[in-house]
């Protein structure tokens, strides 16, 4: 087969000969082609043990490159209380991680077979709008809100041009909003940047992507905690931010410790049976797979970051649910150690200890996911689908063994 360049696809001569092109290059290339663009619950279900079943049923589209912006990115998804779920993602106007971004979510009644129409919530002139991550609460004074959180960016000043500290001008600020309605409407965004950035050493931060969790149980039940990482580019960390009173006041945990050479990146949390937490981290350098650490105090501290032989990692970001009954713990992700291909859902019941061998999600281009419980037995996950711009939605049965 010839070698193949993103130019050559650029000059082919229908747009089917061009996606089969740059799925070519994107699998000789990725992850670096892809990192180069990028520098670029509600309700309790029945407890038991579950297991996954082979063979997920098709996919729907919630998100479709070129159907109100060019290209949509970074999905994050919750389910309400009336079995609503509300899917969010940066409507961009070109693949690049920085520019005239907006924030949009869309709709689902019916459990993610089919989608509304995106709707863009947040729009601000002259500022990049990023990683939207939503956290579902499910009991407290706002029982049934959404709480998210984004970052904005000057326009033309990404993760790698904003400065350290809180001054404004060429920085990274943080924001939240919620919803009281299912995400039809939303409250003017707060900026909580003091909160949640340290004041000296941090430029830029990204919670999540992918969503927050509300703690269910223990002695920090009814705690918000969203996952964070910080910059200067290339020497990230990771912390969380936690809210003991629904969302209206946030401080920052301790940093995680590592224990490798690998660096923690994008990041997400899910909550074990006996009310720890485990994160979940992206990572760069090191071994090929994802790094892994444990909270004992609701997130406020954690035990150091070491690689799960059980993950791979082409270092994407990737996905952790944990279901509502018993706590079993669901990561989404590529299932290859080199490429953002093969999505796979890996299925753990001792809060991360071991992984099963995965079920496949779909074969083929994956990127960034986010799995939610859907119904008793099933969860969905919102994904990347291709170099598009499109993300997707799968729902995955699950069953108890029998």
């Amino acid at each position: 087969m010839p070698e193949l360049s993103m130019q050559d696809c650029a000059t082919a001569r229908s747009h089917a000969v061009a996606y089969r092109c740059m799925i070519r290059v994107a699998a000789r290339l990725l992850p670096t082609a892809w990192c180069a663009m990028c520098v670029w619950g509600c309700t309790s279900w029945p407890s038991g043990t579950i297991t996954a079943v082979s063979d997920p049923p098709p996919s729907s589209v919630a998100f479709a490159a070129g159907d109100g912006y060019p290209v949509y990115r970074i999905p994050s998804v919750v389910r309400c209380a009336d079995g609503t779920l509300v899917a969010f993602a940066e409507g961009r106007g070109t693949l690049a991680d920085n520019g005239s971004n907006d924030l949009v979510c869309a709709r689902s009644g019916d459990g993610g077979r089919t989608w509304g129409h995106p709707s863009t919530f947040l729009d601000i002139d002259g500022r990049s709008l990023n990683n939207p991550c939503a956290i579902a609460l499910h009991s407290g004074p706002h029982a049934g809100r959404i709480v998210l959180m984004a970052q904005s960016y000057p326009t033309g000043c990404g993760e790698g041009c904003v400065q350290e500290g809180l001054v404004p001008g060429r920085d990274c600020r943080t924001l939240i909003m919620h919803s009281d309605d299912e995400g039809l409407t939303w409250s003017a965004p707060m900026d909580i940047s003091e909160s949640v950035k340290r004041p000296t050493g941090a430029t830029s931060v990204a919670c999540g992507p992918g969503v927050g969790i509300q703690i269910r149980g223990g002695p920090h039940a009814g705690r918000l905690v969203m996952p964070f990482n910080e910059g200067p580019h290339g020497a990230w960390n990771v912390y969380c931010a936690v809210s003991d009173d629904s969302g209206e006041t946030w401080s920052m945990g301790d940093i995680a410790p590592r224990a490798c050479d690998a660096r923690p990146n994008e990041v997400q949390v899910a909550e074990c049976a006996d009310w720890s937490l485990l994160m979940v981290s992206r990572r760069f350098g090191g071994a090929p797979r994802r790094l892994t650490a444990r909270s004992a105090d609701g997130g406020m501290s954690w035990t150091p970051l070491v690689p799960d032989s059980g993950l791979p990692d082409p270092s994407c970001m990737g996905g952790l649910t944990a279901t509502s009954g018993d706590n079993t713990l669901i990561c989404t992700g590529p299932s290859s150690p080199t490429a953002r291909v093969d999505g796979m859902a890996w299925i753990s019941r001792d809060c991360g200890t071991t992984w099963d061998a995965g079920i496949t999600i779909h074969a083929g281009p994956f990127a960034y996911s986010v799995p939610v419980e859907t119904a008793p037995g099933e969860i969905g996950v919102l994904w990347e689908a291709d170099l598009t711009g499109t993300i997707r939605f799968t729902r995955i049965p699950l069953r108890s063994p029998s």
